[in-house]
């Protein structure tokens, strides 16, 4: 079912200043960094361009940074200490058809936060931010508009029972994994079953979708895919119900399956991971479906460019960034930019994390305590910003636009 309540401290944050030192119609173009601390509740935000303007907030514990749909908040969820805190980005942008307006200003914690048993996932589509909470069996839902205005008014759907899966709103229905209904041992965690459409009520409609192992999702276009042992499962909009596709892997594949997805913005594609050393191209239209390309190396991550949706980044762990070219499936160009990060230990080991800022990819690298930046087009490291601490996960926020 569906509830609502404030998050604790629930206040008005103050009106987004004006950029700072602009004059009146300046065309800016502002890119700002968050980097969270591996080892403890550190997150440092900072100018790209100007580094030396930087902001340091201190959480409960190591974070994971996601952007609301606008950008002008960070989501910081703190998976080991039950904990989600919200920064400001200070950077606003406004569309006007043919130019965007930006705001900027410094980036400023909210001094509400929400807490929960072990928030983890979180899904942005259209104007809402879901976060799920793996051992409370709900979903946070929050809407841009009170995220804008400073306000955690957090709407709840309660799921079959508690999991590490994810909610997000599709249309006019909620799309959930489902757990199964096995008893588990003391903490174990239920496995994923499957997927459903639900109300407004929290009422099931239709029947629960087979997806094994259900773990990542994206949207892109008119679809939300999700990752299963099966295949990808595919679900779109249906009038007041939705509509679920399996996209089963080739039988060329070898047998491993996709559990992260990220999905394109600008046009109807998506990248997953294909086991530890390959990904692969969905095209949720057209079968086969899918484009397995392989790697030398395993994949330590992997990023979409947003302004040239064509390109994606990925790094292994020998230290190479490469750009694949997502419409022709090929590698155009690869360099050496870290020492190697090996992916045997922990999941959670200090590893280089990406994000793309404009015309720049910003790198964490925690052995070196440094964000480099590199030339997408090139793939020469323009430019290296020491960051204290272990810099770990990193989330980029700007855009152009004018000033008035």
């Amino acid at each position: 079912m569906l509830r609502t309540r404030m998050a604790q401290g629930a206040v008005a944050l103050l009106a987004l200043a004006a950029g700072q030192g602009a004059s009146a119609d300046e065309d800016r173009t502002a890119w700002r960094l968050f980097v969270a601390d591996q080892a403890d509740g550190k997150v440092t935000a900072l100018d790209r361009d100007a580094p030396e303007s930087r902001w340091s907030f201190e959480f409960a514990g190591p974070s994971k940074l996601y952007a609301s749909p606008s950008g002008q908040a960070v989501i910081a969820v703190q998976s080991d200490n039950d904990r989600v805190d919200f920064l400001r980005s200070g950077i606003a942008l406004e569309g006007h058809g043919d130019h965007a307006d930006i705001e900027i200003s410094d980036p400023k914690a909210f001094d509400a936060h929400l807490t929960g048993p072990r928030p983890f996932h979180v899904v942005t589509h259209g104007h809402e931010s879901a976060i799920n909470f793996d051992r409370g069996g709900y979903v946070s839902f929050l809407g841009e508009g009170a995220l804008q205005g400073g306000m955690l008014e957090a709407t709840e759907f309660t799921q079959n029972r508690a999991h590490h899966g994810f909610a997000a709103p599709l249309g006019e229905v909620i799309i959930s994994s489902v757990a199964s209904d096995a008893p588990v041992e003391e903490d174990s965690a239920p496995p994923r079953v499957g997927i459903a459409a639900y109300d407004d009520d929290g009422a099931q409609i239709g029947e629960v979708q087979t997806c094994t192992d259900l773990h990542g999702e994206a949207f892109s276009g008119s679809y939300l895919l999700a990752g299963c042992k099966e295949g990808v499962i595919a679900v779109t909009e249906a009038g007041d119900a939705a509509e679920f596709t399996m996209l089963p892997y080739p039988e060329s594949f070898p047998e491993e399956k996709t559990g992260t997805l990220l999905g394109s913005a600008a046009m109807q594609i998506f990248l997953g991971d294909y086991g530890r050393d390959s990904v692969v191209i969905i095209d949720p239209t057209t079968a086969p479906y899918f484009t397995r390309v392989e790697l030398p190396f395993r994949r330590v991550d992997f990023v979409l460019d947003p302004a040239k949706p064509q390109y994606a980044y990925l790094l292994t762990e020998d230290g190479t960034l490469s750009r694949l070219n997502m419409l022709s499936a090929q590698i155009e160009g690869s360099a050496g930019i870290t020492q190697p990060y090996s992916m045997d230990g922990h999941w959670r080991d200090p590893r280089p994390r990406l994000a793309v800022a404009g015309d720049r990819i910003a790198l964490t690298d925690p052995f070196e305590g440094m964000v480099r930046l590199v030339d997408p087009a090139s793939l020469e490291e323009t430019a290296t910003i020491p960051v204290e601490g272990v810099p770990y996960n990193i989330l980029a926020v700007g855009g152009s636009g004018l000033t008035h």
